[in-house]
């Protein structure tokens, strides 16, 4: 099962080749999920708790910002 701890390495290191910022976070989400699935395989608490904070920020901060971009579109748009 230590593949998975790979994985999430590989994951999270090849997130910082991304240059779009949301992509990047993505990324980093898929990583912390394979890193809290990684955490159940071997019982640890302080893996499985960082990675869903680390996957819960990652994806808020996509998820705000796109809806942000959003808006300000919708703003700027001529009635």
């Amino acid at each position: 099962m230590e593949i998975i701890g790979w994985l999430a390495t590989a994951a999270f290191a090849s997130s910082y080749f991304f240059e779009d910022q949301a992509h990047l976070r993505r990324v980093q989400a898929g990583a912390a999920l394979l890193w809290v699935a990684y955490g159940l395989v071997i019982h640890s608490r302080p893996v499985i708790v960082a990675n869903i904070i680390v996957m819960t920020i990652a994806l808020w901060s996509t998820f705000s910002r796109r809806r942000a971009s959003v808006e300000s579109r919708a703003d700027s748009e001529p009635a």
